[in-house]
């Protein structure tokens, strides 16, 4: 639907908008096209310059936050972006009631998989202060709330009970098996590869 440039041809006229994040949809671009989506051969990148070029006259902008708000008020009709993020523009589209109907689709080939973590300093200034808090969030009656609001799963296997059936029984939020086995990790990548991937995206947001 995105990466073809038919059928992107078509959607551009109602409105498609990609993530500002070379990190994430470089990576996706590759992946794509077959290739390893943390490659650091240059050779790679340029065929994803390539067919991202020619996609790029279907893209109306690039932006990590716009895109929730124009998806909720049917500014645009398609958007890559992160699964959280197209849940809050699904929920505020059916709160607003405008008649926007929205739906989140993980791709059949599989995407990036991401986590956010927790992270205590190693010079913190009250440690044991950090560790409770911590401590605190992952408790199955804290953060299964949690995930209700963001839309987004936990780490606490034990805390799945207590989430609400609509939300862990939703594939966008929880996917089954047979799709996480298909989603990959983002590595950090060499400075060489980093600045490539940099002059890409440039070469691509400026359409030349």
């Amino acid at each position: 639907m995105i990466f073809n440039e038919q059928n992107l041809a078509k959607l551009g006229e109602c409105g498609v908008a990609m993530l500002d994040s070379p990190s994430e949809m470089l990576p996706v671009a590759l992946h794509y096209l077959g290739l390893p989506p943390n490659s650091t051969d240059p050779e790679d990148y340029k065929k994803v310059q390539a067919l991202l070029l020619k996609l790029r006259p279907h893209i109306a902008y690039f932006n990590s936050s716009k895109f929730i708000s124009d998806l909720a008020n049917g500014n645009i009709c398609v958007a890559v972006g992160w699964s959280g993020a197209m849940l809050e523009a699904k929920t505020n589209a059916e709160q607003a009631g405008n008649g926007v109907k929205i739906a989140y689709s993980l791709p059949k080939e599989g995407a990036p998989v991401w986590f956010d973590t927790l992270v205590l300093l190693k010079d913190a200034p009250h440690p044991q202060q950090g560790l409770a808090f911590i401590d605190y969030l992952m408790r199955p009656d804290v953060i299964a709330p949690v995930s209700d609001h963001l839309s987004y799963p936990n780490g606490n296997r034990s805390a799945t009970p207590l989430v609400a059936e609509a939300t862990r029984n939703n594939p966008a939020i929880y996917p089954p098996a047979e799709a996480m086995a298909k989603l990959f990790t983002l590595e950090p990548l060499p400075k060489a590869t980093e600045r490539i991937r940099t002059r890409v995206w440039s070469v691509v947001k400026n359409g030349q």
